[in-house]
């Protein structure tokens, strides 16, 4: 599993030209899966996720997690963060996992943020072609992978 965390001061994602969700200071989630991902892997991230400080505090040290900040997540499905190009100029995905299993662990996932965590968290449309807007606050862009 993989996520690209973006802090934002705002983000938003369309399908067909209408804005399905959106959200004002937190992080947009870039979520992808590969081969051997599962529940355990989907639990670690969400955890890592919800106490990650890279907010500031008073001091302007990164010492407050989303929940401090009372930040919200926009959680968008992203297979091709497993795009692999050693080979050729056009990506191959064969690492992205199945989609019907990467689906239920990208919802499972989300569902883990709101309810264990309380963080208000927004997803896109599984699958679908989404415009993501955001504005980076930082920017401050990191990268976790279990």
């Amino acid at each position: 599993m993989k996520v690209v965390i973006q802090r934002v001061s705002r983000a938003s994602c369309k399908v067909d030209n209408e804005i399905i969700n959106a959200i004002n200071k937190g992080y947009l989630l870039l979520v992808g899966f590969t081969e051997g991902d599962n529940i355990d892997n989907v639990k670690q991230m969400a955890q890592k996720i919800a106490n990650l400080r890279i907010f500031e505090d008073e001091n302007n040290k990164l010492n407050l997690n989303i929940m401090d900040a009372q930040g919200d997540i926009l959680s968008i499905s992203q297979f091709t963060l497993y795009g692999d190009t050693r080979k050729g100029n056009r990506p191959s995905f064969t690492k992205a996992l199945d989609p019907a299993i990467a689906e239920r662990l990208y919802y499972e996932f989300n569902q883990i943020l709101n309810d264990t965590y309380h963080i208000t968290t927004k997803a896109g449309v599984f699958g679908a072609h989404m415009e993501i807007e955001l504005v980076n606050d930082g920017p401050v862009t990191i990268i976790l992978e279990y």
